[in-house]
């Protein structure tokens, strides 16, 4: 079953004195099954921005449609796409996107907290998750007294704790070590296992050799997919690095 589909779509942005116009999305069509875990490759500029913030109800498309679990994104009123966003939606980001001054336990709770949770709930959701990603006792730290990993493991919490239908990450390894990477991809695998949907977009070839599926953008479509098949992470690395190297150099696929 199909938890996202994305049809014809299309995003055309006007330069800023509404002359030259990009194309950024040309005709980009793809499904993602519930249970999968999905890698978008492609080079700077080739459009894997555009189409994130488009899944993610940040943008609108000029053309096509997005399906989440049967709900039409571009349909959703304004006043209704935040709600949405954070009742459907998990997001992981390179830089994390936690607050400062709150704990980890307080940006984990965050958007709970905006959807109006009781404490006693919000505590019963998260004492599995910390469990779950070893971040138990860092909870009553604040961002900048833990590492990297430890910082992107307290925003997967975030992601997960509002029981998301899919997780979105942008980069989410960009900003960490070898080590930390290690531990955030393997934590990754599990979460999948589990039967959690992630939606990946990144330059790592190592990153994307951790997914069951591998989409690649160029000039604004889909270009190539692979599939991981009974491949080992050290094969479907070097599927994607082949093809990544076909997208650098113009070849075909």
């Amino acid at each position: 079953m199909s938890i996202l589909e994305v049809n014809g779509l299309k995003k055309v942005y006007a330069t800023r004195f509404g002359g030259n116009k990009v194309e950024a999305l040309k005709n980009v069509n793809f499904s993602v099954e519930q249970g999968e875990y999905v890698a978008i490759m492609g080079e700077s500029g080739s459009g894997k921005t555009t189409l994130l913030n488009i899944l993610a109800a940040l943008d609108k498309p000029t053309n096509g449609t997005v399906n989440l679990d049967g709900k039409e994104l571009s349909k959703i009123k304004e006043s209704a796409v935040a709600t949405f966003r954070r009742d459907n939606l998990g997001f992981v980001f390179q830089d994390f996107n936690l607050l400062d001054t709150f704990t980890l336990e307080d940006n984990i709770y965050l958007p709970l907290v905006l959807a109006g949770k009781t404490y006693k709930e919000m505590h019963a959701r998260l004492e599995p998750i910390a469990a779950r990603l070893g971040i138990t006792g860092l909870l009553k730290k604040y961002p900048y007294e833990v590492s990297g990993g430890q910082k992107q493991r307290a925003a997967v919490a975030r992601a997960l704790i509002t029981n998301p239908k899919l997780i979105l990450a942008d980069e989410p390894t960009g900003a960490l070590d070898s080590k930390a990477t290690d531990e955030l991809l393997h934590l990754f695998s599990e979460i999948n296992k589990s039967g959690q949907t992630i939606l990946m977009v990144t330059h790592s070839v190592k990153a994307a050799s951790h997914a069951g599926r591998v989409l690649f953008i160029k000039d604004g479509e889909v270009f190539h997919q692979i599939y991981r098949g009974n491949d080992t992470n050290e094969q479907l690395y070097q599927k994607v690095s082949d093809t990544l190297t076909l997208l650098a150099t113009g070849g075909e696929k």
